[in-house]
């Protein structure tokens, strides 16, 4: 059953879209990642042009966000003030991030752009949480080897404008959380992701932030930050397809629930290094695409009138 995305411009088919959604919602639920760093991708590979799979997917990571940041509220696990200020730097950094994916749509780069972003980051992070997830199953195995420390006081911590952040235990300068949120915020506009891949691992090894907060922080600044950003792309772009993103939020719905029930048959570590070998994957796809000569050297297009 073929579906027409009227902002794509193009026809897909249902079953693939919900698929897609199914496939990153079962993802999320068995390794508690957003997915959208994922999503985007795989809406390249099914013909979507990337401005509007940027802009779209981050529909499914708001909805996603939302049900898990409520869930961590209960729990008291987020700590409001260090969200509060990495939402602010969020929301400048995806102003940011808006005007440069603006700048190169208009010099028509925004396609290579963004491909290029995602083999860049996506290549770097499924590099270092392979290494990461490798050192961890070694040490499972071998439990007297030494602990390596999580957090080092760097000299970020020691700039002005000190504040006491109570939840998560910390005194430190708000400008290291703040360009942890602005560089999430570029993130988010140029690549349409939550950016949690990143932010998690920063809030832990650069800010000192307690395991039992980062989660629940991380949702609380992404959902604002992705709903920021989604609507930017809609307003400035009109690159947002609701039908498509109804479709992903379908699938992903259903496959949350079915990831979480698989998560918990399989060992932390054999989690953590099979999502690294599948980010590693999906940077290769991106950029054997880029490399690979199309099929079609040259394509037509009718422009509108001057």
């Amino acid at each position: 059953m073929q579906v027409y995305l009227p902002i794509a411009e193009t026809s897909v088919n249902a079953f693939t879209l919900l698929g897609v959604g199914g496939g990153v919602g079962m993802l999320s639920g068995m390794f508690g990642v957003g997915g959208g760093f994922l999503i985007t991708p795989l809406l390249f590979f099914i013909g979507v042009p990337p401005t509007v799979a940027v802009a779209t997917g981050v529909n499914q990571v708001v909805a996603s966000s939302i049900s898990g940041v409520l869930a961590h509220l209960k729990r008291k696990t987020v700590d409001l003030q260090m969200g509060t200020v990495l939402l602010i730097g969020g929301l400048i950094g995806s102003l940011i991030g808006i005007w440069f994916f603006n700048l190169m749509s208009r010099l028509g780069q925004i396609d290579l752009i963004v491909q290029l972003s995602y083999v860049l980051f996506l290549g770097i992070i499924g590099g270092l949480m392979l290494q990461e997830s490798l050192r961890a199953l070694i040490r499972s195995k071998n439990p007297s080897a030494p602990k390596r420390k999580l957090h080092k006081h760097y000299w970020l911590h020691n700039l002005p404008f000190k504040m006491k952040f109570r939840t998560s235990g910390l005194y430190i300068s708000v400008f290291p959380p703040l360009l942890v949120g602005m560089g999430v915020g570029v993130l988010a506009a140029i690549m349409g992701v939550g950016g949690g891949f990143i932010m998690v691992p920063a809030m832990i090894y650069l800010l000192g932030m307690p395991t039992k907060v980062v989660i629940g922080t991380s949702l609380f600044q992404i959902t604002f930050v992705a709903a920021f950003t989604t609507m930017m792309h809609a307003v400035t772009n009109h690159s947002v397809d609701v039908m498509l993103a109804i479709f992903l939020i379908l699938g992903g719905v259903v496959g949350a629930q079915i990831g979480t029930r698989v998560g918990l048959k399989l060992k932390a570590e054999q989690l953590r290094i099979a999502l690294a070998l599948l980010v590693l994957a999906v940077c290769g796809k991106i950029a054997f695409d880029l490399l690979w000569p199309p099929a079609e050297l040259y394509s037509v297009t009718v422009l509108g009138r001057f």
